[in-house]
């Protein structure tokens, strides 16, 4: 199973949306998520159908966060030019986790 992890912190067990389905699919259909969603070549999200809200860490290539927001049902996200991914998760995770901008994610087998 895949982590989310910043060097030696483990945060949560992750999915990584590496299809084109897969990532327009997204979290759509669900009434929460355990862990995390990675979203590779992603730089705006939507929460339109979803049932619950979500926190968005946007990341540039190298995984570091450029930006967090946390996005209500039915909302349009804005784009974030220089992000290159999206890890979205149930609204609040990320600053349980301690996940702040400049963080480095990544995921690890």
């Amino acid at each position: 199973m895949p982590w989310l992890v910043s060097g030696d912190r483990v945060f949560a067990s992750v999915e990584v949306a590496g299809s084109a389905r897969r990532r327009a699919r997204g979290l759509l259909g669900r009434d929460g998520v355990d862990g995390a969603l990675w979203l590779p070549r992603t730089r705006a999200v939507h929460t339109l159908g979803m049932r619950f809200a979500v926190d968005v860490a946007y990341c540039d290539a190298d995984g570091r966060v450029l930006a967090i927001v946390t996005m209500r049902p039915w909302r349009l996200g804005r784009p974030r030019l220089r992000a290159r991914s999206v890890v979205e998760a149930q609204a609040g995770n990320m600053q349980r986790w301690e996940i702040t901008v400049g963080t480095t994610l990544e995921v690890k087998e």
